[in-house]
Parts: structure tokens; sequence; C-alpha cells
């Protein structure tokens, strides 16, 4: 998304603009937002925060600290914990991680007592 960004020709210090260049008003992005979720056929009560909240959980899994997601994402590191502690847990990929981890070990532990045993 950086590199699109910086891409971008500038014409205002705001991201959405409207042709003129000023930034959109609530309602116009939610019109939007609206016009965007018929055209995708989304039935899902999904709202705009909700994926600065997916960021929070993507840049966590990315490995980024509390205090650098509440600075990207406008939270504060407090509501940011909030959303870690609250969804963090669900993803995929930390299953995954987590189950990898396990084997891992287990794998290890298992390595160690037949070299000990071998000795």
């Amino acid at each position: 998304m950086k590199a699109a960004l910086d891409a971008a020709p500038r014409r205002a210090t705001t991201i959405l603009v409207a042709y003129r260049g000023a930034a959109w008003r609530k309602r116009r992005f939610h019109e939007v937002w609206r016009e965007t979720f018929a055209a995708a056929r989304i039935t899902e009560d999904l709202h705009f925060h909700d994926l600065r909240g997916t960021a929070v959980t993507m840049l966590a899994e990315a490995g980024c600290t509390v205090p650098e997601i509440a600075t990207i994402t406008g939270h504060s590191q407090a509501h940011a914990q909030k959303i870690l502690d609250r969804y963090l847990a669900r993803t995929r990929s930390l299953a995954e991680s987590a189950i990898a981890k396990l084997d891992d070990h287990r794998r290890n532990r298992t390595g160690l007592q037949t070299g000990l045993q071998t000795a």
C-alpha cells in the first residue's frame, strides 16, 4: 500500500479527496461504502471501523508492537491492546504457528530423549 500511495499523484494532504481536491465528507464516504457493499454483494453487517480492527490484528501478526500499531491506526495503546486481546488469539495464522511450535517442541523432546538413551 505504501508503494501505491507513494506513486499516487499528490493533489491534497488527505487520501480520499473529491475531484477538486477537498477531503470527502462523512456522508459521501458512507454513500460510497454502501455502493461498494452492494456491488460486492456483501451481506454481513460490516462497518468501516471493522477494517481498523482487522488492521490492528494484521499488524500484530506481522510483528508490530502495540505502540507501533496505535500510531498507524490512530487507536490509543489501551484500545489497540483490547482489540488484540479479543481477536488476535482467534486468527488462523497464530493458531497454525502455535501448533507448529508444539510439534517442533515434541520432536525436539523426542530427539533429546532418544539421544540420552543411546549415549
